[in-house]
């Protein structure tokens, strides 16, 4: 399960630790009792635990079926929430080579619906050509534009190849429950839906349809991931001084109240993470960037960004912490072996394990970060696999509840994220946005 260590971020409180790990007590009984704000959005919270096999067999029925058609390819259209957790689940539990050394195990499932780079969608469909594809589209409305834009290229190839009857047992859309356009688009050509519940937030979804059907096609086992997520939830479900949960809310707002940390840099030190620092990014930027408050979540994986952000790091404005995530078993082993010559100077290291010397980076970092004045909270799982993962995604979740509601702000609403919207509908000339179309042009 998750551990959280903060005796490298305490150093720098003092007595000032003990006030905020009464605010995230506080914060944890609100966010148990369900009685603060956004409390309409708190459906994730037994998701864990109360996830029905029959979903998980309604997923892997999608997978079946689309096998029985040779079907190689997954174009999972969605975005922010809508695609992060399932990313970030296939980059971690993949083999970093699987492509390259073609492996079978589950359909390539990439992504689509996150940007509008021309090029981009350009791209996607020069692979989609090649290959035998199939969509997963993922949006509550079915207007949001980054992923209706790309649905609606990605749905025209589909029924210009294998016709409309034949492109509708080809895509799956997550959506409404009742309502919104994909709902409605969905009913009209017949394509087989999932639920987004109403009460799940995206940034807070990855274990609904949202990231199990695309972790399913991926070829992964979702069970275990729900498995590890239900162990964690059990594990951080008491009001206690020693709950990792509380104990991380507490030492992220207490570093940033307390001592002017307004930068979180979440490092680590295994590849296979670097899509999870992309979950946790919009998570706790989402969720807490609000009322001119909140922690700016940054990342870097390291030891490559060692060579490159470590010297801002240990010597640049001091307005951050880090929060070190570790995984404290390789599951694979490579030794370093000898060399006659030893030209690279490296005979010293011989015998040794590449984890071995990882681990000392990540060590030697620690050390000299805390020395150049950046404070350290370690979280670390046992290894990297779909039971561990899902622990970190539940506790990530339920620790932003908890900092959330300390740091005084409603974790599980956005409400800036429709200003870019807005100018965007107004630049592109949307039907209804005249008005807003002339007055920021004028600006321009």
């Amino acid at each position: 399960m998750v551990k959280v260590e903060i005796k490298d971020a305490v150093s720098f409180l003092g007595k000032d630790y003990d006030e905020y790990e009464k605010k995230a007590l506080a914060a944890f009984r609100t966010l148990v009792a369900g009685d603060g704000a956004g409390n309409d959005f708190l459906g994730w919270k037994q998701l864990p635990s109360g996830t029905p096999e029959s979903l998980i067999k309604e997923c892997e029925a999608v997978r079946d079926d689309w096998a029985s058609k040779g079907i190689d390819l997954v174009v999972a259209i969605g975005i922010g929430g809508s695609y992060l957790g399932a990313k970030c689940a296939v980059e971690a539990l993949s083999h970093n080579f699987s492509r390259q050394l073609r492996r079978k195990g589950g359909m390539e499932v990439v992504f689509a619906g996150n940007n509008l780079s021309e090029e981009y969608l350009a791209e996607l469909m020069d692979l989609v050509a090649e290959r035998n594809a199939a969509c997963v589209v993922i949006s509550k409305s079915g207007t949001t534009t980054e992923p209706a834009v790309a649905f609606r290229i990605v749905k025209q190839y589909l029924e210009e190849t294998y016709g409309k009857a034949g492109a509708s047992e080809r895509i799956v859309a997550i959506t409404d429950a009742h309502k919104g356009a994909l709902k409605t688009l969905s009913t009209q050509e017949g394509y087989r839906t999932f639920v987004v519940p109403d009460d799940v937030g995206g940034r807070f979804s990855v274990l609904t349809p949202v990231g199990l059907l695309p972790i399913v096609l991926a070829g992964f086992d979702v069970r275990e991931i729900l498995a590890g997520a239900a162990e964690e939830q059990k594990a951080i479900s008491e009001a206690s001084a020693e709950n990792p949960a509380i104990r991380y809310a507490a030492a992220r707002n207490a570093l940033y109240s307390a001592c002017g940390k307004k930068v979180e840099i979440l490092v680590s030190y295994n590849p296979k993470l670097q899509y999870f620092a992309e979950w946790w990014k919009q998570l706790y930027g989402e969720s807490e960037g609000k009322d001119g408050k909140g922690i700016f979540p940054a990342s870097v994986n390291n030891t490559a960004d060692l060579h490159s952000m470590g010297q801002f790091i240990q010597e640049g404005d001091r307005v951050m912490f880090e929060t070190v995530l570790s995984v404290e078993k390789s599951s694979r082993e490579v030794v370093i072996g000898s060399d006659p010559t030893n030209l690279d100077c490296l005979n010293y290291l011989a015998g040794k394990r590449v984890e071995h010397c990882n681990a000392m980076a990540a060590l030697g970092t620690r050390i000299a970060h805390l020395d150049g004045g950046v404070p350290q909270i370690g979280v670390s799982v046992e290894k990297l696999d779909a039971r561990s993962l899902g622990a970190l995604f539940y506790f990530f979740e339920f620790a932003c509840g908890v900092s959330a509601y300390t740091l005084g702000v409603n974790p599980f609403n956005q409400p800036g994220v429709e200003a870019y919207k807005k100018n965007m509908f107004a630049l592109l000339e949307k039907p209804g946005y005249e008005e807003a179309s002339a007055a920021i042009r004028k600006r321009i």
